[in-house]
């Protein structure tokens, strides 16, 4: 046995999509080990950690005053940087429970528009939570690649990643991305235009997680068949009491349309940017959706009626962005082509 194969023995190999939702990590020849929130909740006195991931959403909007619920990630990038090491060193240290003495080399996926020091933040949160190597790559070209879109050839692939903090499309050819955009607009600010609307509309008063879980069961970018409704609890802001409305699927429509245009408009704006040989390509292969918000109902749709194009959703939508970055964990050369520096 070599000693390059004893090292990949041993190896301690990660991938982490380090989401604003959602932190996704892969450990090379074990799969997804951790699918978490990206959330901490600490002592607001003594400032020590009492949980991370599910068990800290779980808390959320739910805590004494002394409690808080912190969400590190701010549109795809940190807002918190010693939040965001504490959980990424929790996550490390889950994904490497078998030989937690190694330092492990990991691959990190990032928005397209992030500053140099958004970067070396994200780089060395990464340091800090005990890692020997840091890599970079960008989330829409490891989207593409977890999306199995034919990323090495030389043809125009298109590929809109809707996640937690950002949207990133990109139109990648030959291993290289020839255009990138990201708008700062994607899941959060969709519960986040759900709560205000409900605010206005019903004066009732909810939180995040009740945003969201509307957003699953009836949200939709454009009309669907059979229509939809849930009963929301909330606070009702003029009696300060509890109360419960039945909100419909045309007003969470209502409510999302604002964000789902600016989504569809960066779209369009990639494709007038894209050269004209590859926008031949893009006709005939299509967008491939991928992003927790590629499941909202009917968005597919939507952008394929409004670009003219086809309309594909991947097959894993949620874990697209760490299983492509997963594949730099065995593909060194590629990870040299695409890495960010």
């Amino acid at each position: 046995m070599g000693l390059r194969s004893l090292f990949g023995f041993f190896s301690n190999d990660l991938a982490i999509d380090l989401g604003t939702a959602n932190t996704l990590v892969y450990a090379k020849g074990r799969g997804i080990v951790v699918n978490e929130p990206s959330i901490v909740a600490l002592d607001r006195n003594t400032k020590k950690v009492l949980a991370v991931g599910h068990a800290a959403k779980e808390m959320l909007g739910r805590t004494p005053a002394d409690i808080v619920a912190v969400k590190p990630m701010k549109d795809g990038v940190i807002a918190d940087f010693d939040m965001t090491e504490v959980m990424l060193k929790y996550f490390i240290r889950q994904a490497c429970r078998r030989n937690h003495l190694l330092s492990p080399r990991i691959v990190i996926g990032i928005p397209s528009e992030i500053t140099q020091v958004e970067k070396r933040a994200v780089q060395e949160s990464a340091m800090r939570a005990k890692a020997s190597e840091v890599y970079l790559v960008e989330q829409a070209m490891v989207a593409a690649i977890g999306a199995g879109m034919p990323i090495t050839e030389a043809c125009g692939n298109m590929i809109v990643d809707v996640g937690g903090g950002t949207t990133d499309i990109a139109v990648i050819s030959l291993s290289g991305i020839v255009y990138s955009r990201s708008v700062r607009v994607a899941g959060n600010e969709m519960d986040e235009a759900i709560i205000q609307y409900i605010k206005r509309k019903h004066n009732l008063l909810i939180g995040e997680r009740t945003a969201e879980w509307i957003k699953i069961q009836i949200g939709s970018a454009d009309p669907i068949d059979k229509p939809l409704s849930v009963e929301v609890k909330g606070r009702n802001l003029i009696e300060g009491v509890p109360k419960t409305v039945t909100v419909s699927d045309q007003e969470i429509r209502e409510a999302l349309s604002d964000s789902i245009g600016i989504i569809v408009n960066a779209i369009k704006v990639a494709l007038e940017r894209t050269p004209p040989e590859l926008s031949a390509d893009i006709m005939d292969r299509g967008i491939v959706l991928t992003g927790g918000g590629a499941l909202l109902r009917r968005l597919d749709k939507r952008i394929a009626a409004e670009t003219g194009l086809p309309v594909f959703i991947a097959e894993d939508p949620l874990s697209s962005v760490v299983l492509g970055t997963s594949k730099m964990l065995t593909d060194f050369k590629l990870l040299r082509r695409i890495c960010v520096h």
